[in-house]
C-alpha cells in the first residue's frame, strides 16, 4: 500500500518517534510505500507532501516538535474541503491514513472515516485528555518540563520572599498542573475543572509565609475563579472553535499581592512545555504506538486509535477515543489538596 502520514494540532515531544516507527516497520517488515502530508490536514487538502522513507526519519527520535509539521486546519470549515482530500489522495495514490494527533485531529479523521476515508488515529497531546488511552505522548514531557521550573522557582521565590505563581497549560483538563504540582511540591494547585475562591487561595499563600518558605501557586490557563469568567488572551477563534487563553496567571498575582501584601511574580511556561527532546517514556510510548498503528492499517483495521489501557496497546473505535474528554476526577485533586498551603 501507499499510506500517507500526517500530524496536526499543536506540536509536542514524541511525533517524530511516532513517524519513525510506522516507516521504519512499514517499509522494512511490510514493503509498503509512504508519502508525508505536510502541516496537518492542510497536506492532503492542499496536495502538499514530503518525501518520507527510512532515510528521511533517521535521527528524528529524539527530537522535538515534527518533520512534516503542523496546523490547525480544519477541512469541515472549508467549502468543498472534503472532496479536496478525496481528490488529491487518489491522484496521489494514497490507500490509505495515518493521523497523529489530539482531540481536534482525531475528530477530523472520526468524521472522515464515516465518509469512505481509511484512517488509523494514534493519540497525542500533552494535556492527556483523550479518554480511550490511559495516556497520551507528550504529556510525560510536558509534565518534567514544568517540574523542574518549579524546582527552580523554589529558591528564587524563598530569596526574595514572594509568591510566585505559574501557570501551566490545560485548557479544560488539568492533568498538567496536577501532575506538575505534586511533583514540583507546589503549595496551591488550580485546576479547570474546579472553580477556585481567590480569599481561599490567598489564604494558603499566607500559612506558607508562616512557615518562612514561599508560596508557589500552579495554575492552569483554563481556571477560573468562583462566579468568575475564563481569562482569554483575545475572543478570536481557530478553526476548531476555541479561544486563546491566557492571563489567569498573572490576574492571580494580582489578587494575591493586593490580600496578602506580599509581592507575587507570574512565570507563564507556555510553549516551553511542547518544545524540545522527548522523555524516555514518550519515546517508548510513541514508538509502541507508531509500530501498533501500522499493523492497524496492514491488517485493513481502519476506523481506529492505538491507546494504552495498563500496560498494553489496545485498538479503539476513533469515535470512542474522541466522544468525551478525560479530565481530573474529585478524588485525584483531593489528594493534592493536603499539601496546600503547607
Amino acid at each position: 500500500m501507499r499510506i500517507g502520514v500526517l500530524t496536526g494540532g499543536g506540536d509536542c515531544p514524541g511525533l517524530n518517534a511516532v513517524i519513525r516507527a510506522v516507516v521504519r516497520k512499514g517499509i522494512s517488515t511490510y514493503g509498503h510505500e509512504f508519502v508525508g502530508f505536510r502541516d496537518g490536514w492542510r497536506g492532503p487538502l492542499e496536495g502538499l507532501t514530503r518525501e518520507l522513507g527510512i532515510a528521511q526519519v533517521r535521527g528524528i527520535l529524539p527530537r522535538g516538535g515534527t518533520i512534516l509539521g503542523s496546523s490547525r486546519t480544519n477541512p469541515f470549515k472549508i467549502d468543498g474541503g472534503v472532496e479536496k482530500i478525496k481528490s488529491n489522495l487518489a491522484d496521489l495514490g494514497v490507500d490509505a491514513l495515518v493521523a497523529i494527533g489530539g482531540e481536534d485531529t482525531l475528530g477530523v479523521a472520526t468524521r472522515l472515516t464515516e465518509l469512505g476515508v481509511n484512517v488509523v488515529g494514534v493519540p497525542k497531546t500533552i494535556d492527556n485528555d483523550l479518554g480511550a488511552t490511559d495516556y497520551t505522548f507528550g504529556f510525560d514531557t510536558a509534565v518534567n518540563i514544568a517540574m523542574e521550573a518549579i524546582d527552580r522557582l523554589h529558591t528564587t521565590a524563598e530569596s526574595h520572599h514572594r509568591t510566585l505563581v505559574v501557570e501551566v497549560m490545560g485548557r479544560h483538563a488539568g492533568w498538567i498542573a496536577l501532575h506538575a504540582g505534586l511533583a514540583g511540591g507546589a503549595n496551591v494547585i488550580l485546576l479547570p475543572e474546579r472553580q477556585f475562591d481567590v480569599d481561599q487561595v490567598a489564604g494558603y499563600v499566607e500559612k506558607r509565609f508562616q512557615t518562612q518558605y514561599s508560596p508557589i501557586v500552579v495554575v492552569a490557563e483554563g481556571a477560573q475563579p468562583l462566579d468568575g469568567q475564563m481569562v482569554l488572551h483575545n475572543q478570536e477563534l481557530d478553526s476548531f472553535g476555541h479561544v486563546r487563553l491566557g492571563g489567569i496567571g498573572q490576574w492571580l498575582a494580582e489578587q494575591l499581592e493586593a490580600k496578602t501584601g506580599k509581592e507575587a511574580r507570574t512565570v507563564v511556561l507556555g510553549h516551553i512545555q511542547r518544545g524540545g527532546t522527548p522523555t524516555a517514556f514518550d519515546r517508548v510510548l510513541a514508538t509502541r504506538f507508531g509500530l501498533q498503528a501500522i499493523d492497524a492499517v496492514h491488517e485493513g483495521d481502519f476506523g481506529k486509535m492505538v491507546a494504552l489501557k495498563s500496560t498494553d496497546i489496545v485498538r479503539v473505535p476513533l469515535a470512542e477515543a474522541t466522544r468525551e474528554l478525560k479530565t481530573v476526577p474529585v478524588e485525584r485533586y483531593t489528594e493534592a489538596e493536603v499539601f496546600f498551603g503547607s
